[in-house]
C-alpha cells in the first residue's frame, strides 16, 4: 500500500493559521542534484515543449511555463505524492496542477517584490483561474503553490520570504496595470533591500497607496536542495536579492495546484504576461488526484512524449 503523506490535524490547524507549511522534504540533496543535472540538459531541448519558440512573443521566462507538460522527471515531480497528499489536505482529494515556473536567481539578481496573486490578473488585467462564484470582477480564493527549492536556498542566494497570516486579506488590486520599465532592474533599493519584479512595481496594484507590509514579521524559508514549502498564492511572498558571486545562484520551481472546481485560463486562447504571449493549444491542466466531476478544463492525460501522468487515487 502506498504511504499516506496527508497533513496531520496539528498541521492543517498551523497552516489555516499561517498561510504556509515547511521546509518540508520531499528529496534528499543527492536525489535532487540528480534529478536537476538531468531536468537542467532536457531544458535545452524545447521539440516537445508546449510553448515552441516560433509561437511565443516576448523575451521572458513565460516560455519555459509548464515544463512538466514534455519532461518526465517535472511530470513525476508535480504528481509526487509527498506533494499531492499534502496539497489535497487542504485543497480535497478532486486536484488539479494547472501551472508550473521556474524561478531562477543569479548572483547579482535582486531581490523580488513583495506581493500577492489570487486570479493572476496582474499582468494581464484578465484573471487565470476563477473559483466557483466569482467573476472577473468579484474573486478571492488564490491558488496553492508547491515551492521547491531544486539548488540549496539561502539568504545569502535569494531564498524566499513570506508574513505569515496575510493570506486572507489582499492588499492589491490585481485590475490595476503594471508598467514595465527595465530602467527598475536590479536598481531600486526598498527598505534597504534591493527588490523588483521583473521591471515593474508592484507598488502600483496598491489598494492604499501608502501602506508598507510589516517587514518585522517576515519568515525567511531557507530550504536545502529537495525540500520545499506549500503556502496560498494570497500570502505575502518576496525574496532577497542573491548577494553572492560565482556560480552560487538559486533555482526553485513552483507548482500550482487547484480543485477540479476551478475553472483556468476561463474564456481566452493565450496566456499573456509581463511582456510575453504564449498559445495554449498544446495546453492541459494535469489531474494529479481524484476525479473530474465538472469538466470545466482540458485535462492532459499524458505528456507531451506520450508519458501517462501518475495521478494519486482518492480514497
Amino acid at each position: 500500500m502506498d504511504a499516506d503523506f496527508s497533513l496531520s490535524d496539528e498541521e492543517k490547524k498551523f497552516f489555516h493559521q499561517n498561510g504556509y507549511i515547511g521546509p518540508i522534504t520531499v528529496y534528499s540533496p543527492d536525489e535532487m542534484e540528480r534529478m536537476w543535472k538531468t531536468v537542467q540538459r532536457e531544458t535545452l531541448d524545447r521539440s516537445y515543449a508546449a510553448y515552441q519558440d516560433d509561437a511565443v512573443s516576448g523575451g521572458t521566462n513565460i516560455a519555459n511555463y509548464d515544463r512538466h507538460l514534455d519532461i518526465d522527471l517535472l511530470a513525476q515531480h508535480v504528481c509526487n505524492a509527498r506533494i499531492v497528499d499534502r496539497v489535497a489536505s487542504i485543497l480535497g482529494p478532486d486536484l488539479l496542477c494547472w501551472r508550473t515556473e521556474f524561478f531562477p536567481k543569479y548572483p547579482g539578481d535582486e531581490g523580488t517584490d513583495w506581493h500577492q496573486a489570487d486570479t493572476f490578473a496582474n499582468a494581464s488585467g484578465k484573471p487565470q483561474i476563477l473559483w466557483p462564484g466569482e467573476t472577473e470582477e468579484d474573486f478571492g480564493a488564490g491558488t496553492i503553490t508547491v515551492w521547491t527549492a531544486f539548488t540549496e536556498s539561502t539568504r545569502q542566494n535569494g531564498c524566499l520570504q513570506i508574513i505569515p497570516g496575510t493570506q486572507n486579506k489582499m492588499n492589491y488590486d490585481e485590475t490595476k496595470q503594471m508598467v514595465y520599465d527595465e530602467s527598475r532592474i536590479n536598481s531600486e533599493e526598498k527598505d534597504g533591500v534591493t527588490r523588483g519584479f521583473f521591471g515593474y512595481d508592484y507598488r502600483q496594484l496598491q489598494i492604499d497607496p501608502d501602506w508598507k507590509p510589516n517587514e518585522e514579521d517576515a519568515v525567511p524559508l531557507v530550504m536545502e536542495k529537495g525540500q520545499c514549502v506549500i503556502f496560498w498564492s494570497t500570502l505575502m511572498h518576496a525574496s532577497f536579492p542573491n548577494t553572492t558571486t560565482g556560480k552560487n545562484y538559486r533555482m526553485g520551481f513552483a507548482a500550482r495546484y487547484v480543485p477540479t472546481k476551478v475553472r483556468v485560463y476561463p474564456n481566452t486562447e493565450r496566456v499573456e504576461e509581463y511582456g510575453g504571449s504564449i498559445p495554449l493549444d498544446n495546453y492541459g491542466a494535469v489531474l494529479v488526484s481524484g476525479e473530474d466531476r465538472y469538466g470545466h478544463n482540458k485535462i492532459a492525460r499524458e505528456t507531451l512524449r506520450g508519458t501517462p501522468f501518475m495521478k494519486r487515487d482518492a480514497e
